[in-house]
């Protein structure tokens, strides 16, 4: 196992990806209004999945403090967590994550602001989660490559 002081070396934290692209989709919005109005049963799923997020982020956050390992992409891990949500994605935060826009774009029936997942993905995957697995990998070795094949990415 390596010891690191660096972490994974993420230059920009995944939930700036995430706003940056939720500040161009209003951008867009006011240039090019799609002008769609969702149902009122729609706005309020859109509300449960942004509050749901938030929820799942604040309980993933709790994850990383009681195995004492940093959140943050540019601090060293301690270690790899394979519990709760982990069983299921390496990338759960990223995947909560994705459910403020999508919320959000329904909550305001704002088209544009739902498409802002996917750039905000693609972006993740190239500023995050690519450097997150290879130093994961570098620091780990076999349990972090076991850990990569018998779990799915996102979902």
């Amino acid at each position: 196992m390596e010891k690191d002081l660096k972490g994974a070396g993420v230059k920009i934290p995944p939930p700036v990806i995430f706003i940056l692209f939720m500040l161009l989709a209003h951008a867009n919005e006011l240039l090019f209004p799609i002008g769609i109005t969702f149902a009122p049963v729609i706005t309020y799923i859109g509300l449960g999945l942004v509050m749901g997020g938030l929820i799942l982020l604040f309980s993933l956050l709790l994850q990383f403090k009681r195995v004492k390992t940093s959140i943050e992409p540019w601090q060293p891990t301690s270690s790899i967590i394979k519990t709760g949500l982990y069983k299921y994605s390496r990338n759960p935060i990223y995947l909560a994550l994705c459910t403020i826009p999508i919320g959000l774009g329904l909550y305001f029936s704002h088209v544009w602001l739902i498409t802002s997942v996917i750039p905000s993905c693609i972006g993740v995957y190239y500023v995050a989660i690519r450097p997150e697995e290879a130093y994961l990998t570098r620091k780990f070795g076999d349990e972090y490559i076991r850990y990569q094949q018998q779990v799915r990415r996102w979902f």
